[in-house]
C-alpha cells in the first residue's frame, strides 16, 4: 500500500502542477481557463503541493486569498493523511 501511496502522491503532485502551469498559460493567451473548482479538487485529492509550486513558481493566483490561505491548509492536510497512512 505505501509503494502506491507514494506513487500516487507523485502522479498527482505531476499532475497538479502540470494543471496550474498550463491555467496559467491559458490565461496570458486569454483562453478558456481551468475552473478555481478544478485547482482545488486537484489539491484536495493530494495534489496540493504541486500547486502550491506551480501557483509560487508561475506566480498563478498568488492575489487570490482562497489561493494563498485554501492551497497552504490543503497542503497542511495532505501532509497529514500521507503521514497518517505512509506510518
Amino acid at each position: 500500500m505505501q509503494t502506491g501511496l507514494i506513487l500516487w502522491f507523485i502522479f498527482i503532485n505531476v499532475v497538479g502542477y502540470l494543471v496550474m502551469s498550463d491555467d496559467k498559460k491559458r490565461a496570458q493567451r486569454r483562453r478558456d481557463r481551468t475552473p478555481e473548482r478544478t485547482l482545488f479538487l486537484l489539491a484536495f485529492i493530494g495534489g496540493a503541493l504541486g500547486v502550491w509550486i506551480a501557483m509560487y513558481r508561475k506566480r498563478h493566483k498568488t492575489k487570490h486569498p482562497s489561493f494563498t490561505i485554501g492551497i497552504p491548509l490543503l497542503l497542511f492536510l495532505n501532509a497529514v493523511i500521507y503521514g497518517y497512512f505512509l506510518k
